[in-house]
């Protein structure tokens, strides 16, 4: 499982230019089962996705794909989490360690 935090950088300025594009890429995530959440970071720091289901190389394909990325808006990080307990609604993380590697 990731975290991928999209921190805006000094071209904050240009993310109306490209919102459309960058809830392309959201929904994309989302139609494909990848992302389980994206949020905002505040107060208006740029954004965050929860991700599972997907090896590291790709979760850093797809985020260097993001127009936010691409267009320099945001500084993309991406943390790592191995799921070792969870709620029980939560049970399906435990299942992915072995995908995210």
């Amino acid at each position: 499982m990731f975290i991928v935090l999209l921190r805006f950088s000094d071209n904050k300025g240009k993310a109306a230019d490209f919102m459309d594009g960058h809830n392309a890429w959201l929904r994309r995530g989302f139609e494909d089962n990848v992302f389980l959440m994206a949020g905002s970071l505040k107060p208006g720091l740029g954004g965050s996705v929860i991700a599972h289901g997907i090896s590291k190389e790709a979760i850093d394909q797809r985020v260097q794909e993001d127009p936010f990325v691409v267009e320099n808006i945001v500084t993309a990080e991406i943390l790592k989490i191995e799921p070792r307990k969870t709620d029980a609604r939560l049970n399906f993380l435990l299942s992915d360690s072995g995908n995210s590697q």
